[in-house]
């Protein structure tokens, strides 16, 4: 657990940081290296970000590893992602159980290969009474697929008679969501100096406080984490109403 001082919980900090880890492939480009390169630098990064929640008072961390359009990449590329899945969950299998992590994917797994939903599958179960960081990694996902998703399955309850239409409101659709057991995000976090959201938790963050920064994924570290939690402790945030 990192000891530095500056990372330490905002009393107001975020209790629930999403993250578009973006840069990866810049990152290893910059260093005349193939963008695989900066998808294993990235993925080492990943876990000093998860150990420095507990100090900072985050209790859960979403993260966006693979999303819907991502398949349009080459098919070297994409390859060498899902392999890549599928080691660093192997490997870190071990590490998270001890550091008390509970670990959900969240997405649509019907294209994914047979022997990474085994893992990912195997990685939830044995994870799933961890009490401490909940992560949540988003692979395979798109907001707009999830809400789709959603909808269908909220209609065959209606048409079931499990569900009535005037029952339908905005609190009904997120029960069905990929999300639905997690709290919506307080701070989002996107790296490498892109200013979008790339269809990532498009319901669930409507009311989320956005970081765009200019730091590609590969470097960056708990305390620039613990720098944003600290500026979104200062924000005002009024949920779109007026402070008398």
């Amino acid at each position: 657990m990192p000891k530095d001082p500056e990372i330490a919980a905002h009393p107001h900090g975020p209790g629930h940081v999403a993250i578009i880890m973006d840069g990866n492939g810049r990152w290893a480009q910059a260093r005349g290296r193939p963008r695989l390169f900066g998808h294993h630098a990235g993925a080492r990064r990943v876990r000093e970000v998860v150990e420095a929640c507990p100090a900072l008072g985050v209790k859960y961390l979403t993260i966006f590893a693979f999303s819907t359009e991502n398949w349009k990449r080459t098919q070297v590329e994409v390859a060498g992602l899902m392999s890549l899945f599928r080691r660093y969950i192997a490997k870190e299998m071990q590490a998270i159980a001890v550091n008390n992590v509970r670990v959900r994917f969240i997405g649509d797994r019907v294209r994914l290969d047979t022997k990474l939903i085994a893992l990912m599958d195997q990685l939830e179960v044995q994870t799933e009474g961890n009490t401490g960081t909940q992560l949540t990694i988003a692979l395979n996902y798109g907001g707009r697929d999830e809400v789709a998703r959603a909808t269908k399955r909220l209609a065959q309850d209606v048409a079931d008679g499990k569900l009535r239409p005037e029952d339908v409101d905005e609190e009904t659709l997120p029960k069905y969501l990929d999300t639905c057991v997690l709290p919506d995000p307080d701070l989002v976090i996107r790296t490498s100096g892109e200013a979008r959201i790339s269809n990532f938790l498009l319901w669930q963050s409507a009311y989320a406080e956005y970081e765009f920064i200019d730091t590609l994924w590969p470097d960056f570290t708990a305390e620039e984490l613990s720098r944003l939690c600290q500026s979104y402790g200062a924000r005002d945030r009024r949920f779109g109403a007026v402070k008398a």
